[in-house]
């Protein structure tokens, strides 16, 4: 387990449905009197935030290695001064995407090497991973149909060709499977309640 707290991230492509499990389970937590410090990345800090609109709105091109460096700075600094001391603290951090989003984004997605762009994470976060990472898999289809009914704005990634999404998902999902005992990888086409109790049965198992 992560220094005295618990970390939990959560993965998945667009339209997967992080942000309505991610309260769900603070939701949970919290009825049974748990510390929950939320994250995100990028942008989970004032230096997050003023990097995760050049990474995701900046017109213009970014060099792929250049936009893995943006993102792994982002994670540095939300590590150090963000999850680290709340898991120092005991609290519960859930994440909104972590290294596994570097690996797939930007390993597959940009088409450079995975094994690198995770090894820059793991020295940027002095090997942190999480106790448990949650991805939401989504067929790349379902995913565009409930992107486009949510957002009147696409970042940079999401406005990607379809050819992208589909190295993404099939990063993540061989990321999950060479580590099957820190993923959890559901149906994101479950019912949202499905979903949530899934979610929390394992990590009832880890606060055993």
């Amino acid at each position: 387990m992560a220094a005295r707290g618990l970390f939990l991230t959560f993965e998945g492509g667009d339209g997967s449905g992080k942000s309505t499990q991610v309260a769900l389970l603070t939701e949970w937590l919290a009825e049974q009197g748990r510390t929950v410090v939320h994250a995100r990345e990028p942008g989970g800090t004032e230096l997050g935030a003023e990097l995760r609109e050049i990474i995701l709105h900046r017109r213009g091109y970014i060099a792929p290695r250049a936009e893995a460096l943006l993102y792994a700075a982002d994670r540095a600094h939300n590590i150090a001064t963000v999850v680290r001391p709340a898991l120092e603290s005991g609290h519960i951090v859930i994440q909104d995407r972590y290294l596994d989003s570097s690996v797939a984004y930007q390993g597959a997605g940009r088409v450079l090497d995975p094994a690198e762009v995770r090894n820059v994470s793991l020295w940027a976060t002095e090997g942190l991973l999480p106790d448990l990472t949650v991805l939401l898999d989504l067929d790349i289809e379902t995913g565009r149909a409930r992107l486009d009914d949510s957002r009147t704005r696409y970042d940079r990634l999401e406005a990607e060709a379809a050819e992208f999404h589909h190295r993404v998902r099939e990063a993540y999902l061989g990321l999950a499977s060479a580590e099957p005992g820190r993923f959890l990888v559901l149906d994101a086409t479950e019912s949202v309640d499905t979903l949530a109790a899934r979610i929390r049965d394992r990590v009832s198992e880890l606060l055993a």
